[in-house]
């Protein structure tokens, strides 16, 4: 048909007079304007007849899947290879014995469709991954890494065709020249390929999941896994900045996850504080009868007392001497009294481990660090348990006559000179 109507309008240019050269090239002109602007009526009634029918079964369908392809515009892009096929179905008609012209517009063709066909499968895969994130049991995994190397792989089978195509050369051809390149893609790749292998390994060992607070203090990130795909690992930290980290690095190098503590439901709370050392001292009567006014303290300093006077008379000793026997001191008692407070409070976790316990002395004094668990692990909420622990313990010190070791400021070097 195309080539009759090429015939008939170079017949009639030639009965205007106009000559051969001229009648044959405002004919081709002619037809492939009209064969543009009609491709682009096609492609514009192939989405509108696509389009409405995909989105009247997607809202009719329970599915998510027909929604999210819609929604990646899969039908739009499939929509687009009506007019390439048009267009280039009347190609050879209009330049109808310009075999070079035909051959190249063939080729131009076959490139034209492997690019849209490559932008539907990449569609089609984007939709997959989607789908996929909304099942429970992928809603951990490295998806979008394993997508990634598809389109890869996809991309670089259709790369070698589209060469082969404007080569004009078999694809075998191309791969043999691929398998004796493989030592520079192997070094192009790099990255890819180990990022892949991480991503399997993180998988496999359920190292790391979207979702799971990470520590990695060599890259700076500390916060929540919000992506994790071929190359990186990108971290929203805590400060909502976004460290990217190559993924081969969490099985390179070390970090912490927390999840193992959001799973448990308790976070730790190990921290300490500095005692004096010059007002550690053993209990009067009189701060033992103090002491037994303090209710959580009263059955343990009832228990204890008669514990040591029980030992002190077995072994007959000599208790008018402070250094001989056994006797309460008010750090101990210190000691005790945190540990029962912690026991009782309503934010600890009664199921892990709680104690109360002196470190090593320091130059900055003796330590004594509190160590539990507390129930909620929201990092506010968590914060503000500790620290009313803490408010607590500094204020309370001052009763068991024992006193905080701080470095000197310049209030108390003015204080002296006074």
């Amino acid at each position: 048909m195309m080539k009759f109507l090429r015939q008939w309008l170079i017949d009639k240019f030639l009965g205007f007079g106009v000559n051969e050269f001229y009648s044959e090239f405002i004919t081709v002109a002619i037809l492939l304007i009209g064969v543009l602007i009609t491709g682009i009526i096609v492609d514009k009634i192939a989405r509108e007849i696509l389009l409405s029918t995909f989105i009247r079964i997607a809202k009719k369908s329970k599915t998510k899947l027909d929604d999210i392809l819609v929604e990646k515009k899969v039908f739009a892009a499939i929509a687009h290879l009506a007019p390439v096929i048009f267009i280039f179905y009347f190609i050879p008609g209009i330049f109808d014995h310009h075999e070079v012209i035909i051959d190249y517009s063939s080729r131009l063709s076959g490139v034209i469709i492997i690019i849209a066909t490559m932008v539907i499968i990449f569609r089609v895969l984007d939709s997959l991954r989607t789908v996929l994130e909304f099942i429970p049991s992928f809603k951990d995994k490295p998806l979008r890494s394993y997508f990634q190397l598809a389109k890869i792989v996809i991309g670089i089978i259709l790369g070698i065709l589209i060469l082969s195509i404007i080569a004009n050369k078999s694809i075998i051809y191309f791969f043999s020249a691929f398998g004796a390149m493989t030592a520079v893609v192997l070094l192009v790749f790099k990255d890819t390929l180990l990022g892949f292998i991480a991503s399997i390994q993180l998988s496999a060992n359920d190292m790391i999941r979207v979702g799971d607070w990470v520590q990695m203090d060599k890259y700076g990130a500390d916060g929540d896994v919000i992506e994790i795909n071929l190359t990186t690992v990108k971290v929203r930290n805590w400060d909502k900045t976004i460290s990217t980290v190559p993924t081969y690095s969490f099985i390179s190098d070390s970090f912490k996850n927390w999840r193992g503590m959001e799973e448990t439901g308790a976070r730790r709370i190990a921290r300490s504080v500095y005692i004096n050392q010059n007002s550690v001292r053993f209990c009067t009567d009189e701060m033992i009868n103090r002491f037994k006014k303090i209710h959580i303290l009263k059955h343990y300093v009832e228990e204890r007392q008669a514990e040591i006077k029980i030992y002190n008379e077995v072994n007959k000793i000599n208790t008018e001497e402070v250094s001989n026997g056994r006797r309460m001191t008010n750090l101990g008692t210190f000691r005790a009294y945190l540990l029962e407070y912690i026991k009782r409070h309503p934010k600890i976790n009664k199921d892990l481990t709680i104690l109360v316990r002196q470190l090593a002395p320091t130059e900055k004094g003796i330590p004594i660090q509190i160590y539990a668990f507390c129930s909620d692990i929201a990092w506010v909420n968590y914060e503000a348990v500790q620290s009313d622990i803490f408010d607590h313990t500094l204020a309370v010190i001052s009763q068991f006559d024992l006193e905080i070791f701080q470095s000197p400021s310049g209030g108390d070097f003015k204080q002296l000179l006074k």
